[in-house]
């Protein structure tokens, strides 16, 4: 199993959800974040003075897949997520050792 983190922008969560959903990706956590990379943040002006904006909001969806869909599950949110702009984000595989679905103590994949 892996897990995949994607931090995007957020106006793109709906598309990467639908493209997730239609590979069959089941569940996905959200969460908004703040944070910066290579772009440093922006400038903002407002009532004619500049402010420096240093931590950009985002969007991180943390997801869980089997080995056999972590490719295709990341090539999905690569394409929805992709504008071609300055922060389109960044996505994070993991591997993940164990997974418990608490109700019912199913192991592992059958967890997912």
């Amino acid at each position: 199993m892996k897990m995949i983190v994607a931090i995007i922008k957020p106006s793109r969560l709906d598309p990467v959800r639908d493209a997730l959903a239609a590979i069959g990706v089941q569940g996905m956590t959200v969460s908004e974040v703040r944070g910066f990379g290579r772009q440093r943040g922006h400038a903002e002006i407002y009532r004619g003075a500049e402010y420096q904006i240093a931590f950009v909001p985002k969007t991180k969806i943390e997801v869980a897949v089997p080995d056999t869909l972590a490719e295709r599950a990341l090539g999905a949110i690569r394409d929805a997520a992709q504008t071609g702009k300055i922060g389109d984000g960044k996505l994070f595989m993991f591997p993940v050792n164990r997974a418990i679905r608490i109700r019912t103590g199913e192991l592992d994949e059958n967890a997912l």
